[in-house]
């Protein structure tokens, strides 16, 4: 027979958020390794705040609820806290009962500030990868890079010229007058990052990475992948330049200096004689591509013999995976955000949510 359509709401609930969350949910095995990573940060999160006052938001329920807004692509915080209101998976993960009241935006997004100030993403990233079961799974020897544009938010109509005076058809992010977002026509109008710079995001460079692509203001973001399961172990975000990938390169490897030779894959933007060069007074490999339009590669018969060589060049395309699960799952195609430092902060802590989406998998499969 059919059943009716009663509410039947009752005045009380014995059950908690652990109850209805299914034991084979994929975020138990997540959380877990969240957890683990949280315990040997607590020191640093001890670091950031005063030892009197009213206490603040938990760091370990702030970082949890990010990693929940990279996991499943929520586009801001207001609607972050929303979903944390009514949503039960949400609350068992970030650590909150049923009952629990949920944070304004404003004091969310305010203690999201004092992580950025410990560099919090970074340390995070380093504990998940320091546990001992997932440090079994990394190559200490053997990488790829790469880079890519993440879009800023801010609009063309605020690159103006850094000397107001000198375009008089310029106005602030209107451009022109006649509003703040009145038409603005470019045509004619010679614009380099050296004159000029955005009203909204003075940080954000105007750059393209390919002859015959729009030019757009953007950030570079930047990861270093071991080849072994194509895990990220670094992330970085600088200003769009010409050299700023190899600049990049350079740093993080710096970062992971050991006694192993190294080798690196990356694609024909590295094939340069200083690059090469610093590879190899550095010790490491340089397994990247042949660049041999119109001119000598770097790379020679010396490295392109050697079986290892091919190899990387397979797997360092591996490392489109991560960037492409950044920008779209994480939501960092363009970013929502301001400043480069910030930029940074949350690219390293969606390089991290990336990861953790893939370890229990790993962790699972037979050695």
């Amino acid at each position: 027979m059919r059943g009716g359509d009663d509410r039947t709401e009752s005045l009380f609930s014995y059950l908690s958020c652990e109850a209805r969350v299914p034991k084979d949910h994929p975020l138990r095995a997540i959380r877990a390794i969240v957890d683990e990573a949280l315990e040997v940060l607590s020191p640093a999160f001890e670091a950031l705040y005063a030892k009197t006052g009213r206490p603040s938001v938990a760091p370990e329920k702030l970082l949890r609820a990010l990693l929940l807004q990279a996991f499943y692509t929520v586009r801001s915080e207001r609607q972050l806290m929303e979903q944390l209101d009514y949503n039960l998976l949400f609350r068992w993960f970030v650590g909150l009962s049923m009952d629990a009241p949920v944070w304004d935006v404003t004091v969310f997004t305010k203690n999201r500030d004092r992580l950025l100030e410990g560099d919090i993403a970074a340390k995070f990233l380093a504990a998940v990868l320091g546990q001992p079961r997932v440090k079994a799974l990394l190559s200490d020897a053997h990488f790829s890079v790469d880079g890519t544009l993440i879009e800023a938010w801010a609009s063309m109509k605020s690159f103006v010229p850094k000397n107001p005076g000198s375009d008089p058809d310029s106005k602030g992010e209107g451009g022109g007058g006649g509003g703040r977002n009145a038409a603005r026509d470019f045509r004619g109008e010679k614009r380099s990052n050296d004159t000029h710079a955005s009203t909204s995001d003075p940080e954000a460079r105007l750059y393209k990475k390919a002859p015959g692509q729009a030019a757009k203001l953007c950030y570079m973001g930047h990861l270093l992948m071991e080849n072994r399961h194509g895990l990220v172990v670094d992330a970085r975000v600088t200003q769009a330049s010409g050299t700023a990938e190899r600049e990049a390169a350079k740093a993080m490897l710096a970062a992971r200096a050991g006694r192993r030779r190294r080798t690196l894959g990356g694609d024909k933007l590295y094939d340069t004689a200083e690059f090469v060069a610093d590879l190899r007074a550095a010790k490491v490999t340089p397994h990247v591509a042949q660049n041999n339009a119109a001119r000598r590669s770097a790379i020679d018969g010396r490295t392109t013999r050697h079986p290892g060589y091919a190899l990387s060049q397979t797997k360092r395309k591996r490392i489109e995976e991560p960037f492409g699960w950044i920008k779209t799952v994480g939501g960092l195609r363009k970013t929502r955000h301001r400043g480069r430092a910030l930029v940074e902060w949350l690219f390293t802590l969606s390089s991290a949510a990336c990861n953790l989406v893939r370890l229990p998998k790993l962790l699972r499969a037979p050695a």
